[in-house]
């Protein structure tokens, strides 16, 4: 983007009412015009082209094509920043799989539609200087992630090999803007017997439950949405809960995750660096932090505290980041031991975990 240029906004939803909030609010940001609308995704494919706006607001359910067919056929030869309007649907992860770069949920009552243009507002601005990265035909699929879990139970001592040394080991990830296909991305390449995980990504509240589901579905490990008091165990991955802050604690020689009501720290809430610093002061055991895309600077502090503990840490490399915000603060201050595109990032923690 030029500096001092407008971030010129197209939106795309069939509700006349939608569009005028959509409209209205994001037209009173200063760094925002909205230079029209569409009312379904053929009014938008041709309305792109002439009116070249630098993002997309869109709805993911519309008469017609829905907004997942037109990110499928359109973003791989018209790469377009895109953000979802959507409801509380786990469709909306399909859409992020097909190209969208994130998503923002609709308002339920006229009282949090202030927080949601706030919200679509900040993503606009972030989407603007993001890349587009396309799905590819060789996405991962329910049906391949369970035969590869099942082939990894039928060995006794799993793909890393039984090590005991592995059962003291616990793993921090971070993430942001792009990062739920690239932390999918990252664990549909990890075996079931992997050591205990926490995630951390920024997410609207009520989507982190369905996001859990999805990576469970998807990859060997068990992954489900974290409960305070959940305790750390192998094989076990747990994704923070939106609108709680989570924390490592550490109960004699074992470890839990706290899920509590806080104040946003890093402005999050969820935060990375929440986790990766509670982790950096509890855990006394071998630990790893990771740390891929995103905005700003959530997770790099965190994650050099971790470094000076001892721990081993990876960050999503600049080619393979829908926004290379987060991963580049950590690697400047030099948070990151390793950096690695978003589809080698497993192989680098597998490498590192064999040899413990």
């Amino acid at each position: 983007m030029i500096p001092g240029k407008k971030i010129r906004v197209l939106v795309v939803d069939d509700s006349l009412l939608a569009r005028s909030m959509i409209t209205k609010g994001l037209s009173a940001h200063p760094r925002i015009e909205v230079v029209g609308f569409a009312i379904n995704t053929l009014d938008a494919q041709q309305k792109i082209p002439a009116l070249s706006p630098d993002v997309v607001t869109m709805d993911v359910e519309m008469p017609g094509q829905n907004g997942i067919e037109f990110l499928k056929e359109y973003l791989p030869t018209n790469p377009i920043p895109v953000i979802l309007v959507s409801s509380l649907d786990l469709k909306v992860f399909d859409a992020l799989a097909a190209g969208a770069v994130d998503f923002v949920r609709k308002p339920s009552t006229e009282d949090t539609q202030a927080s949601f243009i706030t919200a679509l507002a900040q993503k606009v601005l972030v989407a603007s200087m993001s890349r587009v990265r396309v799905a590819r035909p060789s996405a991962v699929s329910a049906a391949g992630a369970a035969a590869a879990a099942a082939a990894a139970s039928a060995s006794p001592t799993g793909l890393l090999g039984g090590n005991p040394a592995l059962n003291s080991v616990v793993i921090g990830l971070g993430a942001s803007t792009g990062g739920t296909e690239a932390t999918l991305e990252v664990m549909k390449r990890l075996p079931a017997d992997i050591p205990p995980m926490v995630i951390v990504q920024h997410m609207p509240k009520g989507f982190t439950a369905m996001y859990a589901n999805r990576l469970n579905n998807l990859c060997q490990m068990e992954v489900r949405e974290a409960k305070n008091g959940d305790e750390l165990r192998r094989g076990l991955a747990l994704v923070a809960p939106a609108d709680l802050q989570a924390r490592i604690v550490r109960i004699g020689d074992k470890y839990t995750v706290s899920c509590m009501p806080g104040e946003k720290v890093s402005g999050h809430r969820p935060s990375v660096d929440a986790l990766f610093q509670s982790m950096s002061e509890v855990v006394r055991c071998k630990m790893v932090g990771i740390i891929m895309t995103g905005m700003g600077q959530d997770g790099a502090a965190g994650l050099l505290a971790m470094r000076r503990k001892g721990a081993y840490t990876i960050g999503q490399d600049q080619e393979s980041s829908v926004v290379y915000g987060m991963p580049k603060v950590a690697h400047d201050i030099g948070a990151v031991c390793t950096q690695a595109p978003c589809e080698g990032v497993a192989n680098v923690l597998l490498r590192h975990l064999k040899t413990l």
